[in-house]
């Protein structure tokens, strides 16, 4: 019951926070399907709980999701469109599960409002929902996207990568309207979810001129990281981003970080930085620093994230299938 009446607080709470957010959204807001598509909520809702009953890593891939598409051409759904040059097959993408998920949601949207809610929509309610689901806040969602017609691979070289410097890491941020709090508390989603071996592997050997590895990992981490991911062993195989901690949403992927157990070379950067560095202390509740709280802190960054770049009224559309344009 006490974490219900925290998870209610704290809705209260973000729902006063981003009215700002809400007014310089573009057209967003909270309440868009109210008269259209009242259940819209409850429906993307019911097919995310049922994809995550069945297997619960689904959240970290809708969180994901939000994430890359946001970041190419706004919140308009384009990452969902198929093609042979789409940005769905671009290299980021490519691993990016829960699209199945989308889809159920949107059959059930178009049999219970048919061409009302957007595929956009549905991504951002869908990520909500599954950071709740793995334990995480919720958040208020403003709705009233619409769908993009453009989609393309070449676009997604500004999504952030797993080498960039934080100084590269705050440009593409800061190119989409995103701050360094806002930097270190996005990428704090990270606390669900795995990676591949190959997107770190070469932290691990090598990675000095002598031969090292990367001196920024813990030295009693790096044997476990090894003999998870050998040299010569299978780069498929995935690794929890946040470790002892993967499948739960929690503020311990910041104590990783401070204590040399990130996986990706760019989240461990957060914490050998100085400008990033201040804020996984805050969120740690390092002693003469004002505090964070991560769980608030992450729905408001979440819907600043959310309205970036999105299409409303006639800009766009609302696709009937949501991997091909109408």
């Amino acid at each position: 019951m006490g974490n219900y009446f925290k998870q209610l607080s704290i809705a209260l709470f973000l729902l006063l926070a981003i009215a700002a957010t809400v007014v310089l959204g573009q057209g967003t807001r909270v309440g868009f399907y109210s008269r259209t598509c009242s259940r819209v909520e409850s429906i993307v809702q019911s097919a995310v709980r049922s994809s995550f009953n069945s297997n619960p890593t689904i959240a970290p891939g809708l969180l994901r999701m939000h994430f890359h598409d946001c970041f190419v051409q706004g919140c308009d759904g384009s990452i969902l469109i198929d093609g042979s040059n789409t940005e769905k097959t671009a290299g980021p993408n490519r691993l990016l599960r829960g699209y199945e998920v989308i889809d159920a949601a949107k059959t059930q949207l178009e049999n219970a409002c048919p061409g009302v809610v957007s595929c956009a929509d549905i991504i951002a309610l869908a990520a909500r929902d599954a950071v709740v689901l793995a334990g995480g806040p919720s958040w208020v969602v403003p709705t009233g996207r619409r769908d993009g017609r453009v989609s393309l691979a070449s676009d997604t070289s500004n999504l952030p990568g797993f080498t960039d410097s934080v100084d590269v890491q705050k440009q593409k941020f800061a190119d989409k309207g995103l701050n360094t709090q806002d930097l270190v508390t996005l990428v704090g989603g990270h606390t669900i979810g795995t990676s591949a071996c190959q997107f770190f592997r070469y932290r691990l050997y090598n990675f000095t001129s002598t031969g090292g590895a990367d001196p920024s990992i813990n030295s009693t981490f790096l044997p476990q990281l090894q003999s998870l991911c050998p040299a010569n062993g299978d780069a498929s195989r995935r690794i929890g981003l946040d470790n002892g901690s993967e499948n739960r949403f929690d503020s311990s992927f910041f104590a990783n970080l401070r204590d040399g157990r990130g996986i990706l070379e760019s989240d461990q950067k957060l914490w050998t930085d100085d400008s990033t560095k201040t804020f996984v202390q805050r969120f740690l509740g390092i002693r003469g620093l004002l505090g964070l709280t991560f769980s608030a802190e992450f729905g408001k960054s979440m819907v600043k994230m959310s309205n970036i770049e999105v299409k409303t009224g006639t800009n766009g559309e609302i696709r009937k299938v949501c991997s091909a344009i109408n």
